[in-house]
């Protein structure tokens, strides 16, 4: 057998096993989303809602009891059940009557600026779309505008909020679409609207390369222009309609890395503490100094408001780990979140059915468990909300 058939056989293999793959994905999201294969939000308990609006939970019985707000779903047990939406229409209600502004709506005032938060690390299994998911869901549950951008080929953000590239993206729908050379669509057409009231979605998929490719050829026959601020300019059009925009990079340091660096107010790089990680950000670290230099010297601005590692998979008890930490914050400082993501087998059992650990029942944990792990991803996620609002000069 000739060394071409060899190749052609092993291209038929691997197009063959993508598709078997694909189909069962499909076919996993159907079981898990009926009856139209498509996500919902849970439920949350009385208190979960008033912890999420910041009150006591005696006080929203007392707004039901009153007639006042959303009506919950109340159970045989006489409890209280609130959906995302019952939460966000309470912060509307809640707002009216609020000493001050910004007790329930959080976001942006006159002067603020839109922040967006580009969340990277180009070394495989560093916690990087787990953090970008948990941190978009969670601002948007306390009340930010929040647009999560897909800017990872691999489209793992994507499927966690219930769209399956190789189905739902045949015609296109990817950031892409707005940054293209040739043709690009207003950015408003690959906005897709979630399951969670005030989080947007512009999902993402293999078709992202293409301005890796692109670009290139753009910028040998100098049409390219200054194509670092494309996604700049595409956020530009939407600019008032959000508070946050989270962009989950690429793990490589691209020209679309290269675009979400220029349009980025905050960056936030996530480091698993493990010795091999670590000498791997140093890397990382030297050639993204290096080409925002070379981003400089063409005359963007490429300052940011804030920069920040956040700790991923940390496991307390690992004494190498503890290490690794301690060198970091000796090093860093407070440029290391305080608040480490912990390592939790709740965290990657919510992945296995493509949800987050916002989203699945505290039921389908032991309580230390579930506990231990969203107390983790609340501080992180909540320590960066004050970044937020510490930008906006409050």
């Amino acid at each position: 057998m000739s060394r071409v058939d060899t190749q052609e056989e092993l291209n038929a293999v691997i197009r063959q096993h993508s598709e078997l793959l694909a189909a069962q994905l499909h076919s996993q999201r159907e079981s898990l989303f009926p009856p139209d294969a498509s996500k919902s939000m849970r439920k949350f308990t009385s208190g979960e809602a008033a912890a999420l609006l910041g009150v006591n939970d005696s006080y929203l019985r007392k707004l039901h009891l009153d007639g006042k707000g959303p009506s919950p779903e109340v159970s045989s047990g006489n409890r209280r059940h609130y959906s995302a939406e019952d939460i966000h229409n309470l912060r509307i209600l809640l707002e009216k009557t609020a000493r001050k502004a910004g007790d329930y709506l959080p976001g942006r005032r006159a002067g603020d600026h839109l922040q967006i938060i580009g969340v990277m690390n180009f070394k495989g299994g560093s916690g990087k779309t787990t953090s970008s998911a948990h941190l978009a869901q969670r601002l948007a549950l306390k009340g930010y505008r929040v647009l999560a951008i897909d800017l990872d080929p691999q489209a793992s953000l994507t499927a966690l909020h219930g769209v399956q590239p190789e189905f739902d993206l045949l015609d296109g729908g990817t950031l892409y679409d707005a940054i293209r050379y040739e043709h690009p669509v207003p950015i408003t057409e690959v906005i897709r609207k979630t399951y969670i009231p005030n989080l947007d979605l512009i999902p993402g998929n293999l078709e992202l390369m293409e301005f890796e490719h692109e670009t290139p050829r753009a910028l040998s026959r100098g049409n390219a222009g200054l194509f670092f601020f494309r996604v700049k300019e595409a956020l530009a059009q939407v600019d008032e309609r959000y508070d946050v925009v989270v962009i989950d990079c690429p793990p490589q340091l691209g020209f679309l890395t290269m675009s979400a660096l220029s349009a980025a107010t905050g960056v936030l790089v996530t480091i698993h503490p493990e010795m091999l990680d670590v000498m791997s950000m140093s890397q990382f670290l030297r050639m993204t100094a290096d080409l925002m230099d070379v981003i400089a010297d063409s005359g963007a601005d490429m300052s940011h408001d804030w920069m920040r590692y956040l700790l991923t998979r940390y496991e307390p008890t690992d004494a190498p780990q503890n290490r690794i930490v301690a060198f970091l914050r000796t090093m860093y400082g407070d440029k290391v979140l305080n608040a480490p993501m912990l390592k939790s087998t709740a965290i990657s059992d919510a992945g296995l059915t493509k949800q987050t650990l916002y989203e699945v029942e505290r039921s389908a944990f032991t309580r230390t468990t579930y506990d231990r792990a969203i107390e983790s991803l609340n501080a992180v996620n909540d320590e960066i909300a004050q970044l937020i609002q510490m930008t906006w000069g409050r």
